[in-house]
């Protein structure tokens, strides 16, 4: 990890973002270490940093779990059988039941003012070591008769412990009772006594974090940040807690889209780029060579990118589009304008079967044109790679198709204008600017085929200008989607034979690679033995997982690619890098397993050739399922599937293995529904930017201190990645 001076284990980048932030004086005694509050010390200081709250703010920022109306609580007496109920009551007595089959039961006696109630929690012994005589609960859970009133609780809060020191504020704030993610070492009492003693002054400093004036709150429609936290911790009613999570949302989404907008501007204003010039020379020449006409999807997102590459403004662009709607072919048009006006250009894929895919293809249209492609990948002979290096030197090799191989040392471009990015998810933050960092600073087109809505490009993508190219080629048969049963897989094998005899291939995917003894699902290991020796026999089929060696994967590949290999039985390690014109059939088992977007990658391996192709879920029958099934069979919209997918599964872990650290980038923002937000922080960031790259006038210093306080990690990500 670099530390903000540069120093540290990596060797320091220059003049990169987090170089030029300085850590600012302690401004705000929210920068307290956490020991220092009341009601920690030392010891427990260390479990709160287990939890990741370390500071004061951390423990400012720490987001509830969930909210329970004190007003809707009902008094024990008044629970009857067959109630949904919430009550709230101290221990008694407790213990574990045993049963004669060995199964065991804790339970819990809880009275309140009104009477008292046995609660149960069917095999769950170890809460017995948990929980304590005289603890007050929050249970929440039907009420049931066994041997009289019984109350089974879904969920329960432990509130406060029998003769712990709690301030004098009691138990609850108001009428809402607030219970938070809590661990074995700081259970949630403790969190909550750590809290009654201290909001009140972590409150009043954090009045010293606002930094939006109140004229533009009311235009954003926020409130301030302190009271946005007091609601997050006290609020007075449950309809006040979507206010102050929109305001700490806002701010949220305002200091990574600050973040990406700084790093947006170092790598398109900070220095001039190249001002391509337009000469037609190469590119009426594609447009007339060309079988097709291109799309007016394509022919707007190319305006876009001749727009940048023609002006001194560097191109920092993500190119989004569905599987088939015809990306490649624009970044080939991109690339003739920096050919035009004598500059290289470059294509880094992620693997090395895509990158001789796209070798191949590009190969073919520039054929005419008396262009070659040259190609750059780990498995070149020594001959081969000196041979393809030398050319990049001198000049010759106009067009370089590669992998990570074009980032590695020996690798000198004479001129090079333009680096193309495919499969951008596939690739760190850092290793698609190592290419952009060529001395002559090229323009910088990511692609992506993997379809994201538009509020999720943005918040990943934000140091990026964004082009969607979202209109697939007329004449272009849609993959044909049905649902089958486990009990109707016959007639599935059916198909895939009578296809293979036609002479085309097939993909069966399963969700693991081996047998579980946990999980009912069948694995790829196990039906390609089942599939190969009692099914197909008379058929070829290969296994292919991401336990296999590179090599082994590489050869798999290539022997379906060159149709040696009829059907191939996989996991989602084929979900992208793989382009196999003659399959026609893609069968997904246990398919409501895997999310909305990655059953649509899956089903984008098949329909890239002029037959007829079939995507086939077998699902075991559920309701739950069957919605989110039926749904991904109703359209073949990329786009539609990812909104869907990201409505139903969440946002997750945006930024997975980029991002540092264990805490998720997004904590109050939800994506689904908080776009306005991110568009209005996304403008108000790049504006401040505009005008204050380094934020360095007096009426940024205080945001300036808040991003590195609060977002030191993004820093990270971004500034040295």
């Amino acid at each position: 990890m670099v530390a903000p001076d540069g120093t540290g284990a990596n060797p320091p980048v220059p003049r990169t973002l987090l170089n030029r932030m300085r850590r600012s004086v302690d401004f705000s005694q929210l920068n307290k270490p956490i020991q220092f509050l009341k009601g920690v010390g030392p010891k427990r200081a260390e479990a709160f940093g287990r939890m990741g709250i370390v500071m004061a703010r951390d423990l400012l920022y720490h987001v509830p779990r969930r909210y329970d109306d004190a007003s809707t609580v009902s008094p024990i007496s008044s629970l009857d059988v067959g109630m949904d109920a919430t009550a709230v009551g101290r221990i008694r007595s407790k213990g574990i039941i045993p049963t004669r089959s060995g199964f065991r039961i804790f339970q819990a006696v809880l009275e309140d003012e009104t009477g008292m109630i046995t609660c149960a929690w069917p095999g769950q012994p170890w809460l017995d070591r948990r929980v304590r005589k005289g603890d007050l609960l929050l249970v929440t859970g039907p009420v049931k008769f066994f041997h009289g009133r019984q109350l089974q609780p879904r969920e329960f809060t432990l509130l406060g412990r029998e003769g712990e020191e709690d301030d004098g504020r009691g138990d609850r704030v108001g009428t809402i009772f607030v219970s938070y993610p809590a661990s074995e070492d700081i259970p949630q009492w403790v969190l909550r006594r750590v809290f009654s003693r201290n909001l009140e002054w972590l409150l009043e400093e954090a009045e010293g974090e606002e930094f939006l004036p109140e004229g533009e709150r009311k235009r954003i429609g926020v409130v301030s940040v302190s009271r946005a936290l007091q609601i997050l911790h006290s609020p007075d009613a449950l309809g006040e807690v979507e206010g102050g999570r929109r305001r700490l949302a806002f701010d949220e989404l305002f200091f990574l889209q600050l973040v990406q907008a700084q790093v947006r501007h170092q790598q398109t204003e900070a220095q001039p780029g190249i001002a391509f010039t337009r000469s037609n020379e190469l590119i009426r020449p594609l447009h007339e060579a060309l079988s097709f006409k291109l799309t007016e999807a394509q022919a707007r997102v190319l305006r876009e990118i001749y727009g940048d590459m023609t002006s001194p403004r560097r191109m920092n662009r993500l190119l989004q589009g569905d599987v088939g709607s015809g990306k490649t072919v624009v970044a080939l048009f991109a690339m003739l304008l920096a050919l035009e006006t004598g500059y290289q250009a470059a294509l880094m894929a992620p693997t090395e079967i895509l990158a001789e895919q796209h070798a191949d293809r590009l190969g073919e249209m520039l054929a005419p044109l008396g262009i070659r492609v040259h190609l750059v990948t780990g498995r070149l002979s020594a001959g081969a790679r000196r041979e393809a290096l030398a050319a990049l030197r001198d000049g010759s090799a106009s067009v370089a198709v590669g992998t990570h191989a074009l980032i590695q040392e020996g690798v000198e471009f004479k001129r090079l204008g333009l680096v193309v990015v495919d499969e951008q998810h596939r690739f760190g933050v850092r290793q698609r600017l190592v290419l952009a960092e060529d001395q002559t600073r090229p323009d910088v087109l990511v692609m992506s085929a993997t379809p994201i809505p538009r509020s999720l490009a943005m918040a990943l993508y934000g140091d990026l200008d964004l082009s969607i190219v979202d209109q697939l080629p007329p004449g272009r048969k849609p993959v044909e989607t049905t649902l089958r049963t486990p009990r109707e897989r016959k007639g599935v094998y059916a198909l895939l034979d009578r296809e293979m005899e036609a002479g085309r291939q097939a993909y069966v995917v399963y969700p693991l690679v081996d047998e579980s003894e946990k999980l009912d699902v069948r694995s790829a290991t196990e039906e390609f033995k089942r599939l190969s020796g009692e099914v197909f026999p008379h058929r070829t089929v290969g296994l292919l997982h991401g336990q296999l060696s590179g090599d082994d994967k590489e050869g798999i590949m290539r022997s379906f690619l060159a149709g040696d290999i009829q059907l191939l039985v996989a996991t989602t390690v084929i979900e992208v890098g793989i382009d196999v014109a003659n399959a026609t059939v893609m069968v997904i088992e246990h398919a409501e397993r895997f999310g909305l977007s990655q059953l649509h990658q899956l089903r984008g391996r098949v329909g890239r050739g002029g037959d007829q192709s079939s995507c086939i879920l077998i699902s075991q029958p559920g309701e739950m399922a069957q919605e989110r099934l039926k749904i991904f069979q109703s359209t073949t919209d990329g786009f539609e599937i990812a909104r869907a997918d990201l409505q139903i599964r969440g946002q997750g872990d945006l930024f997975g293995a980029q991002q540092h650290g264990r805490d998720p980038i997004l904590r109050f923002a939800d994506l689904s529904r908080d776009e306005s937000l991110l568009r209005e922080a996304q403008a108000m960031a790049r504006e401040r930017v505009a005008v204050d790259p380094d934020l360095t006038a007096p009426a940024n210093q205080h945001v300036k201190q808040l991003l590195y306080a609060r977002h030191e990690e993004k820093l990270r990500l971004f500034g040295v990645g």
